[in-house]
């Protein structure tokens, strides 16, 4: 029976009401936000010797930060031919090494904080769903060396075998620097360092308001106020109205994940040989891996809305169908697991930090949250410590809004968005 119900949290004891933290009356920095950013900004503040409070509307970690698919991936979103058409070649490769040096951060923190979350570097594998994708992939390789000087291999659909046990693909590129991790585990270690550290983790404290003063902002919270000399705005998808000008660049998106019942070894070993990050050539793209107690985490765009339990029924019946597809072994296989979260994309699909009425922010992931978060967090920390905001390179381009100002955060366009994206995966 589907328990929809996030499998990541049946592993680790999520931090929760038992340990609220009072209201600290000053502090340096307010955190808003308990997830990847917040967490990796506060220990990095608090281990400068900052007084630091983080505010979490729910939980620590409760939202993508351990609902996530547990990837650690490099690159950004739009492809790296996109980003050198926009910004230049030299801004590009300062984006894409950042992007390299935040799975470094991960494995970082990790190895201080000895957080014990499963994380290795098994590498990922990107495959091709049609001929024409291996074509693409084969420039990507090239293009990748020249450019960027990252070495990518790629994998001829005879020699998928040794990848990926499913007859659906033509072809792929394996990047070797990508991992794993179990990402309830690794926000809950996250937590602990930033606490070790000396901040404050305030959870059920909902930001109600921030007024900004002529020594710093007074934070508003149902659980009461307290003056803080920076403001760090570290919500993601779950953006609001206290901070409007920034709910207006974040387009909130559900991603939906599905978790099967444990599955035997040698099955495991057929379907991914080398114990792969697997994703596909699509925007409506279907990802997956296995867990570290051999159940398949699958998951993709099922639903261009927010999670909700009927999204997530929905969206679990649509997963189900898909992982029979590329592994038709699984067709009895008991799904054990449904959830969904909410991620942050941004009208650039590009991550951005920076500063918005005095307020600092990270923010625009859109899927590769948990090496980037985890970098911007400590990021924003740094130009709070050195102040050095316009000097980090996703601070240096603009963070636009909706075309003609249409849109108010509440995303009424997902529908046609989904809609045309389907568009794109038939004709690309």
């Amino acid at each position: 029976m589907i328990k929809e119900r996030i499998y990541w949290h049946d592993t680790v004891e999520m931090r929760s009401d038992k340990n609220i933290a009072p209201l600290p009356g000053r502090v340096d920095a307010a955190v808003i936000g308990g997830g990847y950013t917040g967490l990796s900004a506060a220990r990095t503040l608090a281990r400068n010797g900052a007084r630091v409070v983080v505010l979490e509307s729910e939980t620590l970690g409760w939202g993508a930060s351990s609902r996530n698919g547990g990837m650690v991936l490099p690159g950004l979103k739009p492809a790296m031919s996109t980003v050198i058409k926009r910004y230049g070649l030299d801004a590009a490769k300062k984006l894409y090494q950042c992007s390299l040096e935040s799975i470094d951060a991960v494995e970082r923190i990790i190895r201080e904080e000895n957080i014990d979350c499963g994380f290795k570097r098994s590498g990922h594998l990107l495959v091709a769903t049609k001929p024409k994708h291996l074509d693409t992939m084969a420039r990507n390789v090239e293009f990748m060396e020249k450019e960027f000087n990252h070495s990518v291999r790629l994998v001829p659909q005879n020699e998928l075998h040794n990848e990926v046990g499913s007859q659906i693909y033509y072809g792929g590129i394996v990047d070797e620097v990508s991992g794993g991790l179990n990402p309830a585990q690794y926000v809950t270690g996250l937590a602990h360092a930033a606490e070790k550290a000396g901040a404050v983790l305030c959870v059920r404290a909902q930001v109600t308001g921030i007024e900004r003063q002529a020594n710093g902002f007074i934070v508003a919270t149902p659980r009461g106020t307290l003056v803080a000399d920076k403001v760090i705005v570290a919500t993601s998808g779950y953006t609001g109205n206290v901070t409007p000008k920034l709910q207006r660049k974040i387009i909130p998106l559900g991603s939906f994940i599905i978790a099967t019942e444990p599955l035997p070894k040698e099955l495991v070993d057929e379907l991914s040989p080398k114990n792969r990050m697997i994703y596909d050539f699509r925007h409506f793209l279907n990802y997956y891996r296995f867990s570290a107690d051999n159940r398949l985490i699958f998951g993709g765009r099922a639903e261009f809305f927010a999670e909700s339990p009927s999204s997530i029924r929905k969206s679990a019946m649509i997963l189900q169908r898909e992982m029979v597809k590329v592994y038709p072994q699984l067709k009895n296989v008991q799904v054990e697991y449904a959830w969904g979260g909410t991620i942050d994309f941004t009208f650039d699909m590009m991550p951005h930090i920076g500063q918005v009425d005095g307020v600092h922010y990270a923010l625009g992931y859109a899927g590769h949250g948990v090496a980037m978060a985890t970098y911007l967090g400590e990021a924003i920390a740094g130009t709070i410590l050195h102040g050095n905001s316009r000097e980090h390179p996703f601070a240096a381009f603009s963070f636009p809004g909706a075309p003609l100002g249409l849109y108010n955060g509440r995303p009424w366009f997902l529908p046609f968005a989904g809609l045309w994206y389907r568009i794109l995966d038939l004709i690309e």
